[in-house]
């Protein structure tokens, strides 16, 4: 399933063909969009189309544009279309210093305002923003208490923009201009965070190729998504599923990610086996949203899978390049069902078995564990992510302490010479001396693999 996340389904361009246009949408797979307003009649015919139609969605919002034009009822205004039970933003509201057809001052002051409402009625927003973007994080930021949340969407940025969004915590999405040939956004693409990207059209604007030149309709958003798809090396579905999830996660449209003890991306297959982990890492969203690529892998003790529940799920093993023991939690906890499991695949002929790990095996089961691993294991990554006892367990806070770091070395000369492929791997999250873990994954003699900070799987 597809979300189109902005669409002007009111605009002359659609409204009269509204019936063929949902119904394109749907036949594309495209089954939820919202439609974006941009001043009070826009907001009332985004409500009502939203009214006639289970799926439809709508935002409310006075555009950047159209600001001079606000007048001291425009709270009143919006918080009354705010309270139709289909709304599930505000927006589309920003700055835009581009066509500049507002004063800029009067720009600024709408869109504080408007900020003020959806803080008020704690709904996330829909933000444009065009040559602006110093002044709107300027804005944002006074927000940011509030733990305001939103969406730039048809994101015009480049990657420090994108890092200034992302760290406000807000969302970007992309429109078919991304298809376009030698399109700048390639890049800004590939370097936002997949949990962080939201699919739009912006209809009737923006076509996507081939269709460029003609009328955009919700309908194209798999060609937009093929394209990230690409970008991304991820498969179409996974871009669906993990955008789907987005989707839900800011404005509520859509489905929950279902709970997942198996889950294919790309040409893998991960098995989660647990939420424990003898880590509390800073960076690791484990405990406040343990969704991985529009998986939810959160599970309790009790939920936690047998090894018969883990084959019924897999099914044919042998669809997959690779099957990886990988969830939210340390994967070594379960020694017998990771086992069991790994006894089976191999039975049927998998030919790669890797797990991913925090290295303490060892530290939990006070023995060495390598050995049971040996034939059943071919690949194995290690998590270090800091080259010192005292700044791994500032990070990492181990339930083992200062010993844990030591204990992580250990257990991956174990695995030298016993698991055919053995890498240690650290996180790029900000102020990580990847050089220095490089360096100890030679001196230990394996291999060293750097893995991009918030885009996990």
């Amino acid at each position: 399933m597809y979300i189109d996340t902005h669409a002007h389904l009111d605009f002359p361009e659609l409204r009269p063909h509204l019936s063929s246009v949902l119904a394109n949408a749907h036949h594309a797979g495209v089954e939820k969009i919202i439609t974006i307003g941009i001043d009070d009649v826009t907001n009332e015919n985004a409500l009502q189309i939203a009214a006639d139609h289970d799926e439809v969605y709508a935002a409310v919002g006075w555009h950047p544009h159209d600001s001079e034009k606000a007048d001291h009822n425009l709270e009143a205004l919006i918080r009354r279309q705010a309270d139709h039970p289909k709304v599930v933003a505000i927006g589309e509201i920003g700055l835009d210093y581009f066509r500049n057809r507002s004063p800029q001052e009067k720009q600024r002051e709408i869109f504080t305002r408007m900020l003020g409402i959806a803080s008020e009625l704690t709904l996330p927003v829909v933000i444009h923003c065009r040559e602006a973007f110093s002044d709107t994080f300027d804005i944002l930021r006074n927000f940011t208490s509030d733990k305001l949340t939103g969406v730039f969407h048809c994101f015009s940025g480049g990657i420090t923009e994108l890092k200034q969004v992302l760290n406000l915590g807000f969302f970007v999405s992309f429109t078919g201009n991304v298809t376009y040939k030698n399109s700048a956004l390639t890049s800004v693409v590939a370097a936002a965070p997949i949990e962080r990207i939201l699919l739009e059209t912006d209809c009737p604007f923006l076509t996507p190729q081939p269709h460029r030149g003609k009328r955009n309709e919700p309908a194209y958003i798999p060609l937009i998504a093929d394209q990230i798809a690409r970008t991304k090396g991820l498969s179409l579905s996974d871009i669906a599923r993990i955008t789907t999830a987005n989707s839900y996660r800011l404005f509520g449209v859509g489905e929950p990610p279902a709970k997942s003890i198996v889950y294919p991306i790309r040409n893998s297959l991960y098995i989660a086996l647990t939420s424990r982990c003898t880590n509390t890492c800073r960076f690791c969203p484990r405990a406040t949203n343990p969704v991985v690529k529009g998986y939810n892998l959160g599970m309790d003790d009790e939920a936690e899978p047998t090894s018969e529940q883990v084959i019924q799920a897999i099914g044919d093993p042998l669809k997959y390049e690779e099957v990886v023991f990988c969830g939210f939690g340390e994967p070594t906890i379960r020694l017998d069902v990771l086992l069991q499991v790994a006894r089976w695949l191999k039975s049927k002929g998998v030919q790669k078995v890797r797990i991913n790990t925090n290295g303490h095996g060892n530290l939990i089961h006070r023995r060495n564990i390598v050995p049971e691993l040996s034939g059943l294991i071919d690949s194995i990554s290690i998590s270090l992510n800091e080259p010192t006892s005292e700044r791994y367990q500032k990070i990492m806070q181990s339930e083992f302490g200062e010993s844990s770091f030591q204990g992580v070395i250990d257990f991956t000369r174990a695995c030298v010479g016993v698991i055919p492929e053995v890498v240690i791997t650290a996180v790029s999250y900000p102020a990580v001396d990847a050089e220095a873990i490089k360096n100890i994954a030679e001196r230990v003699g394996v291999k060293f693999r750097l893995r991009a900070y918030n885009d996990l799987g």
